[in-house]
């Protein structure tokens, strides 16, 4: 369902070109979800968000990437989930533009991949240091997805809303405490 929205465009101020749109489904393994979509037809923005239907507990999913078959886990990210791998001191934390998605482990390795590739390519060839700890977490992230990695790393999701989720056997399951939760937001 798309309706107009009676707002201004966050980013642009545009007042007649935010629209959002809902869409409700069954996300296999998950449950059901609405995914909500602002987009904005003057600047471009778009946002998306996955809302359970059920069970918004804020909490942490964790899940060691030991095998191949941790990295065809599903999971949902939720705009304002962080996500860590605290071995490689890295972390992507919601932002006002985040947007949430649908994905297996592979995919949220694939982008930490893609984010990392962007920032090397902003060093220059004298900034030895920066770009050899760029190489080091590309050729970490590249052994873990083909399964040459001996070393486990850990994929954290931290989500105060409770939207996340990471469908495995083996991932781990906590609440958030109301610290934790304050922090996050």
């Amino acid at each position: 369902m798309e309706s107009p929205m009676e707002m201004s465009c966050p980013v642009c101020g545009d007042e007649k070109s935010l629209k959002m749109i809902t869409h409700s489904t069954q996300i296999a393994y998950f449950g059901e979800h609405t995914q909500i979509t602002l987009t904005c037809s003057n600047c471009g923005l778009r946002q998306t968000d996955f809302i359970p239907a059920e069970g918004k507990i804020p909490g942490v999913w964790t899940l060691k990437l030991d095998s191949l078959d941790s990295l065809n886990a599903r999971v949902v990210r939720g705009s304002k989930c962080t996500i860590e791998i605290p071995e490689l001191e890295l972390g992507v934390y919601p932002g006002v533009h985040s947007s949430g998605y649908v994905s297996n482990v592979e995919g949220v390795l694939n982008r930490f991949k893609d984010a990392i590739n962007i920032t090397k390519n902003q060093f220059e060839k004298d900034e030895l240091n920066e770009l050899e700890k760029c190489d080091f977490l590309l050729d970490t992230l590249n052994k873990t997805i083909s399964g040459s990695n001996m070393e486990i790393i850990t994929l954290i999701f931290s989500d105060p809303m409770g939207h996340s989720k990471i469908l495995h056997d083996k991932a781990i399951f906590r609440e958030l405490t109301p610290e934790e939760i304050e922090n996050l937001s």
